[in-house]
């Protein structure tokens, strides 16, 4: 009995290992996810993502940056997924094919509207938050892609003339920018959005930026909407071609 006893005792153990090696490897992650990145003085900021319902590890996956507007800023990593993109994914989640990374701007600047540019703060930030993203999951070097709506769309034009070989395309909703950056996003496609009754970013600041590049002889898609003010993202993050079109674009 003793003897028996001493090769059941290894029988159990094997067949526990036997056991845990037949259990299903853990599903990767997918919809909205909530996640938080070290500032350099080590503070904690949150942010979100979107995975596509169907990310595997093993399939690269376009990547989409989206830029809030001004009522979004907080500290509580949610909101600014909550309208905008984010809205337009909650209609279409279970199809929609984009990793999305929503940084949440901390603090607002006086001048609002360079609150996401590259140099300062929240933009920086943003981008570091991008790189972080991209360790993560496994997404696709040659698609990604810039939004923002508003104050965020400011910060899609400025991103995207700071760093033009980054981005696979831009769609910048009623925003603007220096329209003498334009030769620096000459070779970046473009899908402007705004509506020509906004009183908080009038559409001049988008016709401009279009009526720049023409110049150049750049060809940007540019869609304006009569009778409609400052928010014009619910109509422009919920045009199916956009994400068609972004997804025809990809880095050379």
């Amino acid at each position: 009995m003793k003897g028996l006893r001493l090769l059941f005792i290894p029988l159990i153990g094997l067949t526990a290992l036997a056991l845990r090696a037949a259990e299903p490897a853990h599903a990767p992650e997918h919809g909205f996810l909530n996640r938080t990145i070290k500032d350099p003085d080590g503070r904690e900021v949150k942010y979100a993502v979107f995975v596509p319902h169907d990310y595997s590890p093993d399939r690269p996956v376009p990547t989409i940056l989206f830029l809030h507007g001004l009522g979004q800023a907080g500290t509580d990593g949610q909101r600014q997924a909550r309208m905008g993109l984010g809205r337009a994914i909650h209609d279409r989640e279970s199809t929609f094919p984009f990793l999305v990374v929503f940084p949440q701007a901390q603090k607002v600047r006086p001048t609002i509207v360079d609150t996401w540019f590259p140099d300062r703060p929240e933009g920086a930030r943003a981008l570091a938050i991008l790189d972080e993203v991209k360790k993560q999951f496994t997404t696709d070097s040659k698609r990604t892609y810039l939004t923002g709506l508003s104050m965020g769309g400011f910060g899609t034009w400025a991103m995207a003339a700071a760093f033009p070989n980054k981005w696979a395309a831009i769609a910048p909703v009623c925003g603007g920018y220096d329209p003498e950056s334009v030769a620096k996003v000459k070779d970046v496609p473009c899908w402007c959005f705004h509506g020509d009754r906004d009183t908080a970013v009038k559409v001049d600041q988008s016709r401009r930026m279009v009526s720049a590049l023409k110049r150049i002889g750049v060809e940007p898609e540019y869609t304006e909407y009569e009778g409609i003010g400052h928010n014009c993202w619910d109509r422009a993050y919920s045009t199916d071609k956009l994400y068609e079109w972004l997804l025809q674009h990809q880095l050379k």
